[in-house]
């Protein structure tokens, strides 16, 4: 039975940091593109980072680049979300998502992957 897990969420202020981590099971992450997505209260999910095994440099949102960084652990099967430089926007519940498109194209819109997790929120005051 496949199934991902969040944790590390929680409230910080401007300017702070939090990892976010996805540990897997059922499948592992050293295939196709994982991913990371958010949700803002009243807003459209939209994807965050996303990450292609095959070892193309990730890809990332441009409201969070050079703030976050995506990154996995064959070893461990966890994916994680580095968030530094946090901003009140980026408040919302976080989703990992996993077995995604080939190469991570089209993954933006998080139509394309198989599995996701149930969330972990994210608070950031000014």
């Amino acid at each position: 039975q496949v199934q991902l897990v969040e944790s590390g969420g929680g409230s910080v202020q401007t300017g702070g940091s939090l990892r976010l981590s996805c540990a897997a099971s059922g499948f592992t992450y050293s295939t196709r593109c994982a991913g990371w997505f958010r949700q803002a209260p009243g807003k459209e999910r939209e994807g965050v980072a996303a990450i292609w095994s095959g070892g193309d440099s990730p890809v990332y949102a441009d409201s969070v680049k050079g703030r976050f960084s995506i990154s996995q652990d064959n070893a461990k099967n966890i994916l994680y979300l580095q968030m530094n430089s946090l901003k009140p926007e980026d408040t919302a519940m976080y989703y990992c998502a996993a077995v995604g498109p080939w190469r991570c194209g089209n993954w933006y819109r998080g139509t394309e992957f198989a599995y996701w997790g149930q969330g972990t929120p994210v608070n950031v005051s000014s």
